[in-house]
C-alpha cells in the first residue's frame, strides 16, 4: 500500500512538473541555457546543445539536435554566425516551421544588442571572421541583462499566460548584475590586462576597461606560427599580465608564451556549466574576473 501510495504521488509530482513547463526550449550553448533558465524557471522544459568544453564555431549536426528542434517551441541561439555552420542544417532537417529565422520560435542575443568588432571583412581566407560583429555577447553582463528583458518578451509572445513571470525572471536577473558589478569594477580596476587566445572575451574586457594585450592567433582559427609567437614574446617582455584560453584551445602555444615571459596561462571555459542558471552564470563571470584580477 506504501508502495503504491508512493509511486501515486510521484506521478503527481511529475505530472505537476510536466504542465508548469509551457514551452520547449531549445538552447545552443550553456550561456543560452542559464539565460532560458533565470527568465523562464520552471516554465521552460530546456535542452542544451552543447557543452562548456564545445567551441561552436565547430559543432557537427547530430539526430539528438535534430529531434530536439522538432519539438521545439523556441530556440534560443547566441547568433551573429557564431552557430552558422551546424545551427541552420539542423533546424532545417528538423523541419519545424515554428522555429525558422524570422519567426517567433527563433531567437538570437546577439540581435539584441549593439555588437563590437562589426563591419569587418567577410573574407574567410582571413580565419574565423565575423563581419556582422563579434558573437560572444555572453561575456558582457550588462549586455546579457538587456537580452534577459528581449527574451521575456519573446516568451511571453509565445506563452501569454506566462508573460508576468517571465518578466519577474528578466528583472531578477538585471538585478542580481547590477549588484555585481561594481565590486566586479572594482577588482578590475587595476588589472595589468589579458592575453586571449582568441578575441573571445573583448565584451568583459571592454565593459571593465581591462587592455588585451594581445591575441596567440594573429588569424583567427588559425594556430600561430612560431615567428608570431616570438613577436608577442618580445612585445610583452617586461610587462605583467594573464594568458587566458578555452579548454577546446590548443595549450601549447599559451603554455609557451607563459614560460617565456614568466606569467600565468590558465585554462577558463567561455561557457557555464552546463545546469547553470542565472546565479551559475555570475558565478561562471566571477572566476573570470578573479583570475584577471590576480594575473601577474
Amino acid at each position: 500500500m506504501l508502495k503504491r501510495l508512493s509511486f501515486v504521488l510521484m506521478s503527481l509530482i511529475c505530472l505537476g512538473n510536466a504542465s508548469a513547463a509551457s514551452l520547449d526550449v531549445v538552447a545552443t550553448s550553456p550561456s543560452m541555457g542559464a539565460l532560458v533558465r533565470a527568465v523562464a524557471g520552471d516554465r521552460a522544459a530546456l535542452r542544451v546543445l552543447a557543452g562548456p568544453d564545445r567551441d561552436l564555431h565547430q559543432l557537427q549536426v547530430k539526430p539528438s539536435m535534430i529531434r530536439a528542434l522538432r519539438s521545439a517551441d523556441l530556440v534560443v541561439a547566441i547568433g551573429a554566425e557564431l552557430e552558422i555552420g551546424w545551427l541552420p542544417p539542423a533546424i532545417a532537417s528538423a523541419a519545424n516551421p515554428s522555429i525558422q529565422p524570422g519567426r517567433a520560435g527563433y531567437f538570437e542575443a546577439a540581435a539584441q544588442v549593439p555588437l563590437l568588432d562589426a563591419g569587418g571583412p567577410a573574407d574567410r581566407a582571413l580565419g574565423d571572421v565575423h563581419p556582422v560583429g563579434n558573437p560572444h555577447v555572453d561575456m558582457d553582463p550588462a549586455r546579457m541583462t538587456t537580452i534577459a528583458r528581449a527574451l521575456a518578451e519573446r516568451m511571453a509572445q509565445l506563452d501569454p499566460g506566462g508573460a508576468a513571470a517571465y518578466r519577474r525572471g528578466a528583472e531578477s536577473f538585471a538585478s542580481a548584475v547590477e549588484q555585481r558589478l561594481p565590486g566586479w569594477r572594482a577588482r578590475l580596476a587595476n588589472a595589468h590586462g589579458v592575453v586571449l587566445y582568441h578575441r573571445d572575451a573583448i565584451y568583459l574586457l571592454e565593459r571593465f576597461g581591462v587592455p588585451l594585450l594581445g591575441t596567440i592567433e594573429a588569424v583567427p582559427g588559425v594556430p600561430p606560427s612560431g615567428r608570431y609567437l616570438s613577436e608577442l614574446t618580445a612585445k610583452l617582455s617586461g610587462k605583467d599580465g594573464v594568458i587566458i584560453y578555452a579548454p577546446y584551445q590548443a595549450p601549447k602555444a599559451a603554455n609557451k608564451l607563459a614560460r617565456d615571459l614568466g606569467w600565468q596561462a590558465v585554462r577558463l571555459s567561455l561557457e557555464p556549466p552546463l545546469k547553470a542558471d542565472g546565479n551559475g552564470y555570475l558565478a561562471h563571470l566571477d572566476a573570470w574576473v578573479e583570475t584577471i584580477a590576480s594575473g601577474r
